[in-house]
């Protein structure tokens, strides 16, 4: 793969910035692609692109407000509340998003020449998002591939590792320090350590927690 070309889905937060790094390390071209879809914070699009920037990585801002009119939620909409109710999807759940998301990457890397796709969907430590499940994304690489007569790849660094690990592999890819501190996970749009309060920030300050506990066990080993 490193004489390969990818497209990143990049939305400047952990696990996206995670996934770029991952890619730096195992393709010869990285591109970035972000999508406006008018979503609660626009701090997200200033962040990716300033992160692409200091990483010398070619970003591509895509709209796709028409994603915000369809699908009112808490992401969309600053006067809907971001609820979690068991048994039922967050209100943080946006309809249809990875499958546009990922088919406008497709049909972008197509046009850049690129084979590879990442995302950073992860099955592990998430919320019952359908649309970050490994058969939705083998189902819509089987797809993709299909559509356009063209031999997409639809990576997924992060998968089948909980947060924890996924520190570990930004810490593993030299770049722990610099997910911590300059990426935008925090539904209510602050970067770095975030409100800590919303359950994007609980997550990921739960799984900061337990890879440093674990990384500070194995050195007493």
């Amino acid at each position: 793969m490193k004489n390969e070309k990818a497209i990143v889905v990049f939305s400047g937060g952990q696990d996206s910035t995670t996934c770029l790094f991952w890619a730096m390390q195992n393709f010869g071209e990285v591109e970035a692609v972000t999508f406006n879809y008018n979503q609660r914070h626009k701090l997200e699009l200033d962040v990716a692109a300033d992160i692409c920037k200091e990483l010398n990585i070619p970003h591509h801002i895509l709209d796709m407000s028409l994603l915000n009119q369809l699908a009112p939620n808490a992401l969309t909409r600053s006067d809907i509340d971001i609820t979690h109710e068991e048994g039922e999807l967050p209100s943080t759940f946006v309809d249809g998003r990875n499958l546009l998301f990922l088919s406008f990457a497709a049909v972008l890397a197509k046009q850049k020449g690129a084979k590879h796709i990442i995302t950073g969907v992860c099955e592990t430590d998430f919320s019952g998002y359908p649309d970050c499940r490994d058969i939705f994304v083998k189902s819509l690489n089987v797809t993709l591939n299909l559509s356009m007569d063209y031999p997409f790849v639809i990576h997924t660094p992060l998968m089948w590792i909980d947060k924890a690990d996924t520190w570990k592999l930004a810490d593993d890819l030299g770049a722990f320090e610099y997910v911590k501190n300059k990426t935008l996970t925090c539904y209510n749009g602050i970067i770095s350590d975030g409100c800590g309060e919303c359950p994007a920030c609980e997550l990921r300050q739960a799984g900061l927690d337990r890879y440093l506990q674990s990384k500070g066990a194995a050195k007493n080993v």
